[in-house]
């Protein structure tokens, strides 16, 4: 029995020009295609568990970092600290 292949869905996205462009730069510098870029950042934005799936390190830091610099460094190390031992 033959099986049925899955249909995809083809999506037509408009937006910014300047934006396209963005994505085209950062997706060449990364070697991957823009939707793969696309996906990527999706992902890292709305998987609840995101740190799972998170490519690059070191910006995802940064990015929670800048988020609170009303802090200093060892307040957002402790914080980190006891987020990890309510993990535990």
């Amino acid at each position: 029995m033959a099986k049925k292949r899955l249909k995809k869905e083809k999506w037509t996205l408009s937006f910014d020009p300047y934006l396209k462009n963005l994505v085209i730069m950062e997706a060449r510098k990364k070697g991957i295609y823009p939707v793969n870029f696309l996906e990527e950042v999706l992902r890292e934005k709305f998987n609840p568990y995101g740190y799972t799936d998170v490519k690059d390190s070191i910006t995802h830091v940064r990015k929670m970092r800048k988020s609170s610099e009303e802090k200093t460094d060892a307040e957002f190390l402790k914080e980190i600290r006891e987020w990890q031992k309510s993990q535990s």
